[in-house]
């Protein structure tokens, strides 16, 4: 075989051979089938999944409707203020079950039912009512009766009983350093009331001289117990102090008294009845003072029925629309606002009464917010869920502040309300009506000093 020839021939061997080998890489693979796909299989660790299941619909909490338990005067001394109080109370009622009930986090819905009875301005009676409000009528809550008197009577049987009761319509001191751990005071302390009374005179005439005539009852004489230290202390001379039963009505002698003594400023009174007979006769008699305020009874929208003998006569008040506090107000004092402004409060209450509401409505009202603020914020109707609520609260209302006393030797007891002064005044169509005085930022008129003569 010649030489060309073996080179031709190993030539197409390579070829081949090189051919070979690129048609075993160009041409697909058989495709084999995938294994079959399986759910992982659970560890140990983790276990198998369980088949999923529709969820179950949880019902809705049942409505409750709480049972809120007071008295009222329909009949007695306190009848005046105590049924405003009540109105003030069951238009607070009214407006929340018309709104379908209050609203809990949980989504329970809590509508109020009321279960009153009538005192008849008797602590005999009260004691009694409110025993069987808590053992027989199995009341949730209770509000107070009105005046301090008939709320201390009240507060021994809720204390004994551990029922909650806000109180609307009671000042005095003592009720709340019994070491009562249930009873929550709306008012500013009697010790305090007069206060901001001495303080204007302070500006008007600090050379006044101050006889002090009040009601003996509990109230009146916490009051006094509070404002004689402090008139001392700002150098008011004291030329008389006199004190007189409930149910007077000849106030001769006690006239004859503060004449004789020479007192330019009269501070005193006790509540509707004897503070408004009281200021009848002292105009009647022209004794002829240059001030005078009263308890209770001046900031009553009966009072101006007295006519010219209730021009001038000044009050402490708990409250006036014509300085109602507001939301802006709240936020200045970087305090948390609750509920209705007082315009909202007083048009709703004007239209349910055809009345214009005292600090006495007022009062009521906001006794059932307090109550509606403590549950909202517990998140319950539970007692003692909503008393720690009362405890931790600091909240301002169109009332005013709210803040209770929570130390041993004075729980309860109201440590942020303030009053404010008001005197009956006449606008220029010679109409009476009720003015602010002081503080001299809420002021709505000068103070009228000294009152003209009768």
């Amino acid at each position: 075989m010649t030489r060309k020839l073996l080179t031709l021939i190993s030539l197409l061997a390579i070829t081949a051979l090189t051919l070979a080998a690129c048609g075993t890489s160009a041409t697909p693979a058989a495709t084999e089938a995938p294994p079959p796909t399986t759910a992982p299989q659970p560890t140990a660790e983790e276990p198998a999944a369980q088949p999923t299941e529709a969820p179950t619909a949880v019902p809705p909490p049942a409505p409750v409707t709480l049972t809120i338990g007071f008295t009222s005067s329909l009949t007695g001394s306190q009848e005046v203020s105590s049924k405003r109080q009540v109105n003030g109370l069951n238009l607070w009622m009214q407006q929340i079950n018309d709104a379908g009930g209050l609203v809990l986090a949980d989504g329970t819905v809590v509508t109020f039912a009321a279960q009153t009875y009538d005192d008849e301005s008797t602590k005999e009676r009260v004691q009694e009512l409110y025993t069987r409000l808590i053992t027989e009528d199995n009341a949730d809550f209770l509000i107070s009766p009105y005046s301090s008197g008939l709320t201390a009577a009240a507060a021994i049987i809720a204390e004994q009983n551990g029922k909650i009761m806000i109180t609307a319509g009671a000042a005095e001191d003592d009720a709340y350093k019994q070491g009562y751990a249930n009873i929550f005071q709306l008012y500013t302390p009697g010790s305090l009331y007069l206060i901001s009374t001495v303080d204007m005179l302070k500006k008007l005439d600090p050379e006044a001289k101050v006889a002090i005539v009040h009601e003996s009852d509990k109230f009146s004489t916490s009051v006094v117990s509070g404002l004689k230290p402090y008139l001392e202390s700002q150098g008011f001379e004291i030329v008389l102090e006199e004190g007189y039963a409930s149910d007077t009505a000849d106030f001769g002698p006690v006239i004859n008294k503060l004449v004789e003594s020479g007192a330019t400023v009269l501070l005193g009174g006790g509540h509707y009845p004897d503070g408004s007979t009281f200021a009848r006769q002292i105009y009647e008699r022209k004794v002829g003072l240059k001030f005078v305020s009263l308890l209770v009874a001046p900031a009553d929208s009966k009072f101006p029925e007295l006519g010219d003998a209730a021009l001038g006569v000044a009050t402490s008040s708990q409250w006036e629309l014509k300085a109602t506090h507001t939301e802006e107000e709240a936020a200045g004092l970087g305090i948390e606002w609750f509920g209705p402004g007082g315009a909202d409060f007083a048009a709703a209450y004007e239209a349910a009464y055809g009345d214009k509401p005292t600090y006495h409505a007022a009062g009521g009202y906001v006794a059932g917010m307090v109550l509606q603020k403590a549950m909202l914020d517990a998140g319950s109707t539970d007692p003692e869920k909503v008393k720690a609520a009362l405890d931790a609260m600091n909240i301002f209302t169109f009332y005013g502040g709210i803040q209770f006393d929570t130390t041993p030797e004075a729980h309860g007891l109201q440590i942020s309300h303030q009053m404010v002064v008001a005197q009956w005044q006449k606008d220029a169509e010679g109409k009476l009506v009720r003015q602010v005085i002081w503080p001299a930022d809420v002021a709505t008129a000068d103070p009228l000093y000294p009152v003209p003569a009768p």
